[in-house]
């Protein structure tokens, strides 16, 4: 009996996230299913985003996006395995280092923006900027991505480490070809969180990347991003509801494609690790 009532909580919880979620996306489709169309994604902002379309939010969204995850990935990957298998768990430095990023974690996005201000955008003359903004949105996601791979990488059996050393193979060959893909879920994790977080980020964009709706040219130009253009509407706009309600289904769309796409490349990029492993 225990046994089943502890099935059914599950069962229950399971089911209550499903039931928010689903009224979640009902709520937008019902104010902004009808706003959208063909030439709402292929369409510039007019008249303040009330008309028109959100072409140009779009291209300064996935721009924004690369430039995070190309600065994040390698460098929390890099940070991940000196925590977990070049230091020792006690070391002072590592202990310090895994501190600060817990603090870091805990910082409001807010706090974030003011720094990628003051840093990226004055102090190294980047400006309201995409690439400003994506550096900022870098060193926010960093935290929950570097500890969520460095925990995924102390899971692994220790007995994998042993196995290669037994064989000879080099510390960095058993982290690349066996570590690495053995902490998948774990780095798929903290890449599907970290995409949810840069994606849907308002308040530091505000502050670094601007809110210009034109089409931007390169990653120095300003640009303004979907979660911003939302606000915009929807606080500051008479009217907007039904462009931020259609703009919010096409941001939540985006982070489910992204998320399965992560998963796959990740899937498809270790699971070719592990075969080469073997075959050398």
């Amino acid at each position: 009996m225990a046994e089943r009532l502890f099935q059914a909580g599950i069962w229950c919880a399971a089911l209550l996230v499903l039931m928010v979620l689903f009224w979640l996306v009902q709520g937008l489709l019902d104010q902004g299913l009808a706003k959208l169309s063909v030439d709402f994604l292929f369409s510039q902002p007019q008249n303040a985003g009330r008309d028109g379309g959100i072409s140009s939010i779009l291209v300064a969204t996935l721009l924004i996006l690369a430039v995070t995850l190309l600065v994040a990935l390698p460098l929390g990957l890099a940070s991940a395995v000196w925590l977990a298998e070049f230091t020792a768990t006690h070391n002072f430095w590592a202990r310090k280092v895994r501190l600060a990023l817990d603090v870091m974690a805990g910082v409001p996005s807010i706090v974030f923006g003011l720094f990628g201000y003051a840093f990226f955008s004055l102090f190294l003359g980047m400006g309201f900027s995409i690439l400003s903004g994506g550096l900022t949105l870098a060193c926010m996601i960093l935290p929950v991505f570097i500890r969520t791979c460095e925990i995924g990488l102390r899971s692994v059996n220790n007995s994998w480490r042993q196995g290669a050393a037994a064989l000879g193979m080099p510390k960095i060959k058993a982290v690349w070809f066996i570590l690495l893909p053995a902490a998948l879920p774990a780095i798929s994790a903290g890449l599907i969180l970290g995409i949810g977080r840069a994606t849907a980020e308002t308040a530091a964009l505000m502050f670094t990347s601007g809110y210009v709706d034109r089409m931007p040219g390169s990653v120095m130009d300003s640009g303004r991003a979907l979660s911003v253009h939302i606000y915009d509407l929807s606080m500051n706009v008479t009217g907007g509801d039904a462009a931020a309600q259609a703009s919010a289904l096409i941001l939540l769309m985006i982070i489910m494609v992204l998320n399965m796409l992560a998963y796959a490349i990740t899937d498809l990029w270790l699971g070719r690790r592990v075969l080469n492993g073997f075959a050398n």
